[in-house]
């Protein structure tokens, strides 16, 4: 899990989000995104939502610096650390 400190804090709900904890995805993170009738934008806001146990308004309010900070953390996931030994 990592956090992502919001440079512009999203209000929803009476509620202030002033960083964001990602979790790494999971399969059934995918599934639940792939079965939308919905175009990408929509499914990718609605994953970060799930990843970050947020309602997806939350995410749909997050100023773009701040989406393309979650993006980047979100990709971190899938570098390769060179460790897995598989070919």
């Amino acid at each position: 899990m990592q956090t992502v400190k919001l440079q512009y804090p999203v209000t929803i709900d009476n509620v202030e989000y002033k960083e964001l904890n990602i979790r790494r995805s999971r399969i059934k993170d995918r599934l639940a995104v792939a079965s939308m009738k919905a175009p990408d934008e929509y499914k990718e806001v609605r994953l970060f939502a799930n990843l970050c146990e947020v309602p997806p308004q939350v995410i749909e309010e997050l100023d773009e610096e701040d989406y393309i900070a979650v993006q980047k953390v979100y990709l971190s996931f899938f570098e390769s650390t060179g460790t897995s030994g598989a070919k």
